[in-house]
């Protein structure tokens, strides 16, 4: 069973890894916590760069010019968005060695508020190329994916939730989470394939998938174009008819991306709409409001595949 949520996980294993390789820097948005465990461990590698995002991608490319390999978290909203310009610049355009662990993904923020919800960072991440684009669900499946983004020499963007836990769904053991993930064995005759993307899309997916037999489930954990391109023809076999399922909007979402790669599939989104998260409440409240779940993504399924009694 998972103990941690994904954010903590990530500063769990981050503090692990840097036990083996003295290059590890983590910097933090005002927001790492008072008993940050690598800060506690590593504190001449720790920096808490206060409320400056963009100037904080600067200062992670200027370490990662000198060989260091810095791992820089804030809130995905001033990740994606208020530092735009230097993720565009030092991880898209100059291709630096930065990891950018982006908390507080979608509207897992719940009673933050809309400015401090993320819906469109997936999408201006994309714009920029070259960016490894990561969505784990789960504490085993952050773990793997902070172990391969510190391997890695590409720059990284990685999408967490806040505190939810959850188990990760079974992976090989050697197996990278770049792979593509069927839940089971992927049934021939299903009617169409879901494809989660996040903790929250793979939890409610992977419902549906234990109760519907006519349904095969995918699980995403990397999205960038480089990623999706690598998914095309499992995906094509899988189901004719893909119904992509992501805290994120409509507009240059993964489903965006997966139709312009597979012309032949017909890929539905299941998402959070185009309105605006003024909801106060918990996670899964917001989720609600914006009309992202589980009881509207079994309506959204029975609609696509005509009779409801398919399923």
């Amino acid at each position: 069973m998972s103990s941690l949520a994904a954010r903590e996980a990530y500063k769990d294993e981050l503090t692990k890894l840097a036990a083996d390789n003295a290059n590890i820097i983590c910097l933090e948005a005002d927001l790492g916590g008072k008993e940050h465990p690598f800060q506690q461990s590593y504190p001449d590698r720790f920096f808490n760069l206060g409320i400056a995002e963009l100037a904080s991608v600067g200062i992670a490319a200027g370490l990662s010019k000198a060989g260091f390999v810095p791992f820089f978290s804030t809130f995905a909203s001033f990740a994606a968005l208020r530092a735009a310009e230097g993720v565009k610049l030092a991880l898209g355009y100059m291709g630096e060695n930065i990891k950018i662990v982006a908390a507080y993904g979608g509207v897992s923020g719940g009673w933050f508020g809309t400015t401090h919800h993320c819906l469109e960072d997936i999408a201006v991440i994309q714009t920029f190329q070259n960016i490894r684009i990561a969505c784990p669900h789960g504490e085993a499946e952050t773990r793997r994916v902070v172990q391969e983004a510190a391997a890695s020499n590409e720059p990284y963007y990685i999408r967490l939730s806040r505190n939810d836990k959850f188990d990760s769904l079974a992976r090989d053991g050697s197996g990278s989470c770049r792979e593509l993930l069927f839940e089971g064995a992927v049934r021939s005759d299903a009617l169409l394939c879901l494809v989660s993307i996040g903790e929250q899309a793979t939890e409610i997916c992977s419902q549906i998938y234990k109760e519907n037999e006519r349904v095969n489930h995918a699980h995403l954990c990397y999205v960038d174009r480089d990623s999706l391109k690598r998914y095309k023809a499992e995906l094509q076999a899988a189901a004719g008819t893909l119904l992509v399922v992501e805290e994120h909007r409509a507009s240059g979402g993964t489903a965006s991306s997966l139709a312009l790669l597979l012309p032949e599939s017909r890929v539905y989104s299941h998402d959070c709409g185009e309105a605006w998260p003024i909801y106060g409440g918990s996670h899964a409240d917001v989720l609600h409001y914006l009309g992202f779940g589980y009881e509207a993504l079994t309506r959204q399924i029975a609609e696509l595949g005509g009779d409801t009694d398919d399923f």
